[in-house]
């Protein structure tokens, strides 16, 4: 359940419009990625220089889930955007944070300024002919972030409708992100959210349970492809996958020896194109004495929505590692390697209990996880 009013994280003064306007230009000055993403990593990593600076629109959803904040935020400003006083403020505030589309079908550019210019292509926006200089554009966006920051500020400090805003920036997101080409042989489906949470017993992760939210990609879908690559592999007796809700394992289909474990989660229905499904399975590992490195996910279907992968461990009180991070599209030696002391990919271990969401979209073909160092293991 969404909880709705402001976190306990903002002062008196964090959404003043001084403070907003500030947080504003800063996100439409960068050249190196959309805010949605910024926000993200102003909630993941609080001591960075995102979250400094993005302070006044971030801390105001600190009630919210973490894997929530982000798209709150994002639907709010997105949401302002969209009922501007008039159509030359509402162009040149989507231009200037990357809302889609982009005019004539094409992506939005890295500065502000050719962000401006692409807004010479529409007719009749800027007058007719357009201009021939972005000129009008820079001013239109001086008086529209005038009237943004203001009206952003009142809404953030007020406590706001947090639910229709989470609404409105997943829409938007995904006209943003877009997941590269998936294989031929992948699974066609793509996932919306996916929640990982094992349990270790010794060194040794004994229970993996997974919760998953996916989109049929084409008609006729009736179940999904499964195995338990937590970083080795068994004989199907070692480590079987159960269906816990909305599926049935009827098959598996790689028995040979070496082969990854398999197992077959049939639906409840076959799926149509478009079409949502919600499902849960658990692997067991029987090998309690095996030391293990990692827990892995390999996308071998269309990919998974920025946020809606996360993983949650449950470490052993008695077998504490000595540090554990995460990791995307590394190869697996790279994985073993601990980043160096103070990077944000580095998981504090605290009592044992670890989470991480994986802000970014998660692409066909690679994988992400959650890797760790036990004392006894040599330095990566």
């Amino acid at each position: 359940m969404v909880t709705i009013g402001m976190g306990s994280e903002l002062s008196d003064d964090a959404a003043s419009p001084e403070a907003v306007e500030t947080a504003l230009r800063w996100l439409a000055r960068r050249k190196d990625g959309e805010p949605l993403h910024f926000f993200r990593d102003a909630i993941e990593n609080p001591a960075g220089e995102p979250a400094t600076v993005l302070r006044s629109l971030v801390a105001p959803t600190a009630s919210l889930a973490p894997e929530l904040r982000a798209y709150a935020v994002w639907g709010l400003l997105v949401d302002e955007i969209g009922v501007a006083a008039n159509s030359r403020r509402c162009h040149t505030l989507m231009a200037a944070f990357r809302i889609p589309p982009a005019p004539g079908g094409t992506a939005w550019k890295a500065t502000l300024g050719d962000r401006f210019r692409q807004l010479m292509l529409p007719p009749g926006v800027f007058g007719d002919p357009p201009p021939t200089t972005p000129t009008p554009m820079h001013q239109a966006w001086r008086s529209s972030l005038a009237a943004l920051a203001p009206s952003l500020g009142e809404k953030l400090a007020a406590g706001s409708d947090w639910p229709a805003y989470i609404s409105i920036g997943r829409a938007a997101d995904e006209r943003t992100w877009r997941a590269r080409a998936a294989s031929q042989g992948a699974q066609p489906v793509f996932i919306e959210r996916m929640l990982i949470t094992a349990v270790m017993h010794r060194r040794t992760i004994r229970r993996r349970i997974t919760e998953r939210d996916i989109i049929a990609c084409e008609d006729g879908v009736d179940g999904y492809d499964t195995h338990a690559a937590i970083g080795w592999e068994h004989d199907p007796e070692d480590l079987p996958v159960t269906a816990l809700w909305g599926c049935r394992v009827v098959a598996s289909p790689w028995v040979h020896p070496g082969d990854p474990i398999q197992a077959r989660l049939r639906f409840r229905r076959r799926l149509r194109q478009g079409e949502r499904y919600t499902f849960v399975s658990e692997a067991l590992d029987g090998q309690l004495d095996e030391e293990r490195r990692w827990l892995n996910v390999d996308i071998d279907h269309h990919g998974i929505e920025p946020g809606g992968l996360t993983i949650q461990l449950s470490f052993d009180a008695k077998h504490l590692p000595e540090a554990c991070w995460w990791y995307s599209e590394q190869l697996e030696f790279e994985r073993t390697r601990k980043p160096p002391d103070g990077d944000p990919h580095l998981l504090p271990v605290g009592d044992g209990f670890v989470r991480h969401t994986f802000v970014d979209g998660c692409h066909p073909r690679e994988s992400y996880g959650i890797a760790f160092r036990w004392e006894s293991s040599s330095p990566g």
